[in-house]
């Protein structure tokens, strides 16, 4: 089948690539020449595990193509995706600028039937409001089917290769017909196609990220009490967890979420329920929570040392292992704070996600924290970081890394202080070595 995809980030890179695996044929338009020429010469701009080859395998196989020319694409396929970003504005609303945009190209260059199929997480009656874009420029017959996307970064190609549900609302026979036509190989491996309205289908994305996020907040207010009184979140966590009626995932204490979609969903379900006087008070309580909890490494940090002029090592700056997206991330509040704090320096480290945070340290918005300044540095390696550290912080939880040689971080750090707040080592190994070392709401010195 014929498919253009608009958007070249996370959602449009991922949805584009496997419909290409599973033999589609898939056109991708960007706006943005140098990216489109680069993923001409396979350089993808973001890290996710397993997309690189797919994009070399399916675009040598031609069943992947990318361009800037809309016209001859949108003329090319009946099934024409919205992949592109919905960024939060300066109020939290979902910026639907490019969306908006992608509508009025559709209708600009569509000369017969298509379906718009918007594959970004947006606010209940965006498809009414695409729907009319369209509707008012041209007599053309169209449909608008929602199909929010389940993507996990990380774990995106599987996440859209082995989908635990596929929703999508359709208001014709013809679209119906088309979306079963798009997914027949996900459900010839019993993955299953759900259909369903438009309104539910846009909310349910917005529903299923802040209900996640109120677990998580929920495990954090539990582990800040269990610290008052003593008590073992991990236990707690564990067990509770059991109960099929909650289940284990989403209950890791921590640093709160914190990944783009989380932050940016809840505050735009928030902002949305005004537009209806809706007051969703669970979901604002979560919020809160997660804003204090960002910082309460610090906190932590602040009890053991006076920070001033001193030298703290942070491993691993993006929102979660095996991606290289930094936005929202816990890191840049966490450095932020430490930069107004009057650190001495900051030496930091991420294996996948350096030069997404030079570019945002050395941008225009950021140049009074500029890298230029050394307050930040980037060192080359995990343990480059640690050289004359007073203090190290544990942001991801990188697999990889679980295995280090503390004997070495030992003789390279000045200080003792290991505050993980991802809980990756044995507390008891660390010990062993004479750290002054917490973990999630448990202290341990050596």
């Amino acid at each position: 089948m014929k498919i253009t995809i608009f958007g070249t980030w996370y959602v449009g890179l991922v949805t584009w690539t496997c419909l290409a695996e599973v033999w589609h044929e898939v056109m991708c338009i960007d706006i943005d020449q140098i990216k489109v020429d680069n993923l001409k010469k396979w350089i993808i701009p973001i890290y996710e595990p397993g997309l690189e080859e797919l994009v070399k395998r399916n675009f040598k196989e031609w069943r992947l193509q990318f361009t800037t020319n809309a016209k001859a694409w949108v003329e090319f396929a009946a099934a024409i995706f919205s992949a592109v970003w919905t960024p939060p504005d300066k109020n939290y609303r979902a910026d639907l600028q490019y969306v908006k945009a992608v509508a009025q190209t559709v209708w600009k260059y569509m000369t017969d039937y298509k379906v718009f199929i918007n594959k970004s997480t947006v606010p209940v009656w965006t498809g009414e409001i695409c729907k009319e874009i369209i509707t008012k420029n041209t007599n053309i017959n169209f449909d608008i089917v929602s199909n929010p996307e389940f993507l996990k970064e990380g774990v995106a190609v599987r996440d859209f290769m082995l989908p635990d549900r596929i929703v999508c609302w359709v208001e014709s026979k013809e679209a119906k017909k088309i979306m079963k036509e798009v997914y027949k190989p996900f459900v010839r491996s019993n993955r299953p196609l759900f259909f369903t309205d438009i309104k539910s289908a846009e909310i349910i994305k917005y529903a299923a990220n802040s209900f996640l996020a109120t677990k998580i907040s929920f495990i954090n207010e539990i582990a800040n009490f269990a610290e008052l009184t003593w008590a073992n979140i991990s236990d707690i966590s564990k067990w509770i967890g059991m109960d099929n009626r909650i289940g284990s995932r989403f209950l890791h204490a921590g640093i709160g979420y914190w990944w783009s979609c989380f932050p940016k969903d809840v505050q735009a379900l928030i902002e949305t329920g005004k537009d209806f006087n809706y007051d969703f008070n669970i979901i604002k309580s979560v919020e809160q929570v997660n804003e204090k909890q960002k910082l309460k490494i610090i906190e932590k940090l602040s009890q053991k040392l006076d920070i001033k002029w001193k030298t703290i090592a942070i491993w691993w700056l993006a929102f979660k292992p095996k991606t290289d997206d930094i936005r929202d991330a816990p890191s840049l509040a966490i450095i932020d704070s430490l930069l107004d704090s009057g650190i001495g320096k900051i030496q930091a480290y991420d294996p996948v996600a350096m030069e997404n945070i030079k570019s945002h340290y050395n941008s225009f918005l950021h140049k009074e924290k500029s890298l230029k300044q050394n307050n930040l540095i980037l060192s080359k390696s995990n343990y480059r970081a640690l050289k004359w550290a007073d203090a190290l912080l544990i942001l991801t939880e990188w697999d990889a890394f679980r295995m280090v040689n503390f004997e070495k971080i030992k003789d390279l750090m000045n200080g003792n202080i290991i505050i993980d707040w991802r809980n990756i080592w044995d507390k008891k190994e660390v010990r062993k070595y004479w750290f002054n070392y917490e973990w999630i709401w448990k202290s341990f010195k050596g």
